[in-house]
């Protein structure tokens, strides 16, 4: 314990160093060892012995992590590195790899400044290696590259010195493809990787022994002899003379930037703010004393100390007592109760935190994850954090005992905080409340933690699959009536352009950017000025537009416009699910001069039915979550593969073979994969690799629609007709 407090003392001391800091994440798709490394990362630092490092599994410290040996939640650790006679200060976080868990690597991404990106020897970039990727690639998070379980490829595939040279060099080449394909800018100013710049390291976690070009030429361990001792099976000679530890935290050190460098590229990315301000330059510069800039990242809750707001902080100094403001809430003032850093599983409490680090505090009691912080009355807030995924399956819980329905309400509203990645529903009038997730093992997990941590028995439904609504044709000036009939709204409602819906999901257009940029950006991607100009409210991937000219009384009327449009997209007329990609073009307003006769009772009703009806009739359609699916088989069982994804209304869009392997890659419904895990195993005899990551929403085949919607009606307790325009324009 002794070594581990002081390695607390020297934590202290250096997090008031930016220079000396590095915020990294380690990534890589599930199972190619980013939790092994991260325990031997944490043993060479002291944090933990040696002995157990590798099967302490300390960065996973949840019992359903342990029990299942994957990573669910990103967890963070502050570790002490010297290089050059320097100690430096490295805050990691470790995290999951699991497509349902990608939630979490997205909220690290913006914690962290560089990327450890882990790739399997064997298996070579997966689906889930792109997918974090292009996240740290997003948030302007340098990478550099470990080529794990080298010794398996030696032993196990029996290469040669040459031939595992070419297949290391294979991995580098692919990776360095996906960076340039995916933020060409950086990868021409300096971050492709390149093993001879030190910028690659090659080596087995869970051996605890590494290499790189750099380090060969310190220790004097070649390739040739990493070759012989792994067929030699002499792994400690490799572990004594080139660690793990060392080889990966001098590389990180080396080649990933600071928080002041860091910064001054990764501000504007994810910040739409103006940087002429007073909290635009200090978070450019890193400044401690400037007002505070916290983005939360993660919340979770401690049994003595409550909710734990974890993020990184831009700009300023934390301090027990301090009062701060969370964008976007009703403006309280929140003070800080405890200020402290995340040992793994302990929070260990500091006097203070300064800007450039990763803190974890309480007290602030309306943070959400994606929340900004600050001591500043007015702040434009941080980009929010978009994740790659979708909800695309839900569960229904209820209390077993009618006792604990309180408690059950309460308990998802921690979870919904904990995990923005789940969409939760909660209806006090049944009981019975909606938890919709990313996946099977993603509900599984949260439903048991329901159970086991917050003492809750739940008994939940069979899963059953999230689809959404949205329009294919344009219908023009769909008029709504309030029930007073002394107010109208007139809207044109279309499709909106897939260009403009992908430049939502990238944050490249959203409320938060001045509104000059975002007329600018809509303009590039041939959407007409007048509309750019007059977006009025962005929901999910929805649009308002406000067309009208000198409308009196219709500013003060907007904020229950939008309430109205969002009631409504909430819940589509074909079947109660959520729309998306739709473009609303508000045209004309007639309002009654006194506002009593216009308050919320008469205009959120009347929008909410103008667009439910228009929806129905601008060709209404019904979209269902596809999953790409990738499945690595000998290539004798390639037929068993392919079949098991057409005969799941799948299609195969590419197959690649290396050696005596193939890789099949196609798509397929949600819907249609439930009990594919077990599937796949048996009609391949156990020896299909596989993995599956989310693909968006297509429309479900005409044939099937009225029966699928049949089923979603009464299973919601909708009445089985679906509506007509005229039952919402009566």
């Amino acid at each position: 314990m002794a070594r581990g407090r002081k390695s607390i003392d020297r934590v202290k001391e250096l997090m008031n160093q930016p220079e000396h800091i590095r915020n990294i994440g380690i990534v890589a798709h599930i199972d190619h060892g980013k939790t092994t490394l991260s325990d031997n990362l944490l043993a060479g630092a002291g944090i933990i012995s040696e002995e157990l490092a590798g099967k302490q599994l300390f960065m996973d410290s949840d019992e359903e992590e342990q029990a299942r040996g994957i990573t669910i939640d990103a967890s963070n650790v502050s570790m002490v590195h010297e290089y050059g006679g320097q100690e430096y200060l490295i805050n990691m976080i470790d995290t999951p790899g699991h497509v349902d868990f990608g939630g979490d690597v997205t909220r690290a991404m913006r914690a962290v400044d560089g990327a450890v990106v882990l790739v399997d020897a064997v298996e070579g970039t997966m689906p889930q290696t792109e997918t974090v990727l292009r996240q740290a690639l997003k948030e302007q998070v340098r990478p550099v590259l470990f080529i794990n379980k080298v010794d398996r490829l030696i032993n196990e595939l029996k290469v040669d010195e040459m031939e595992m040279q070419i297949r290391l060099g294979k991995v580098i080449d692919k990776v360095n493809k996906l960076i340039k394909g995916m933020n060409e800018e950086s990868y021409k100013n300096g971050w492709k990787l390149d093993a001879s710049l030190g910028t690659v390291a090659f080596g087995s976690a869970l051996y605890n022994w590494a290499v790189s070009v750099p380090y060969m030429k310190k220790s004097g361990v070649s390739f040739k002899e990493v070759y012989n001792r792994c067929r030699s099976g002499d792994m400690k000679y490799l572990a004594k003379n080139s660690p793990l530890s060392e080889v990966l935290l001098d590389m990180v050190v080396r080649h990933l930037p600071n928080p002041v460098d860091a910064q001054k590229r990764r501000i504007g990315a994810i910040w739409h703010g103006d940087k002429e301000t007073k909290e635009g330059k200090s978070m450019l510069s890193c400044d401690p004393n400037g007002p505070v800039a916290l983005m939360v990242t993660d919340i979770s809750f401690d049994p003595h100390a409550g909710e734990v707001a974890t993020g990184r902080l831009f700009s300023g100094r934390l301090k027990r007592g301090d009062g701060l403001y969370v964008m976007g809430s009703a403006m309280k003032e929140n003070r800080l109760q405890q200020v402290g850093i995340f040992m793994g599983p302990k929070r260990v409490e500091v006097d203070e935190i300064v800007a450039g680090n990763i803190a974890a505090v309480t007290g602030l009691k309306d943070a959400i994850v994606g929340s900004t912080v600050t001591t500043l009355m007015e702040m434009t807030p941080f980009e929010s954090l978009k994740h790659y995924s979708e909800p695309v399956m839900t569960v229904a819980v209820e209390a077993k005992n009618m006792k604990d329905l309180p408690k059950l309400v309460e308990v998802l509203r921690q979870v919904a905080k904990e995990d923005p990645t789940l969409v939760i529903t909660i209806n006090e009038e049944t009981g019975e409340h909606l938890i919709s997730g990313m996946g099977e093992l993603h509900l599984e997990i949260i439903t048991g933690r329901i159970k086991r941590d917050k003492g809750v028995e739940i008994i939940t439904s069979e899963p059953i699959v999230v689809y959404r609504e949205t329009v294919t044709q344009k219908v023009e000036a769909v008029e709504g009536k309030s029930p007073n009939r002394h107010n109208r709204f007139y809207f044109d409602i279309e499709a909106l352009p897939q260009e403009i819906v992908d430049l939502i999901k990238n944050s490249e257009v959203s409320m938060n950017q001045q509104a000059l940029e975002r007329r600018d950006v809509l303009m590039k991607a041939g959407m007409d000025k007048d509309e750019a100009k007059s977006v009025k409210d962005i929901k999910g991937t929805n649009m308002l537009i406000d067309m009208t000219k000198g409308i009196q009384y219709l500013n003060e009327t907007m904020e229950l416009i939008i309430e109205g449009i969002h009631e409504a997209l909430a819940g589509g007329p074909l079947a109660d699910e959520p729309v998306q990609n739709l473009k609303m073009r508000l045209v004309d307003v007639k309002l009654h001069e006194d506002a009593i006769h216009r308050g919320p009772a008469q205009v959120i009703p009347a929008v909410r039915s103008a667009i439910k009806a228009g929806i129905l009739l601008a060709g209404d359609s019904l979209l269902e979550p596809v999953q790409k699916i990738q499945i690595t088989v000998p290539t004798d069982q390639m037929g068993s593969a392919t079949s098991q994804i057409q005969g799941r209304r799948g299609q195969v869009f590419d197959m690649q073979s290396e050696g005596d392997t193939i890789t099949v890659v196609g798509k397929a419904p949600v819907a249609e994969l439930f009990g594919f895990a077990g599937d796949i195993r048996s009609a391949t005899e156990g020896r299909a690799m596989w993995s599956t990551e989310f693909a968006g929403f297509e429309i479900v085949p005409a044939g099937m629609v009225k029966e699928v919607v049949t089923s979603i009606r009464k299973r919601k307790g909708l009445k089985e007709q679906i509506p007509t325009p005229s039952d919402y324009l009566a």
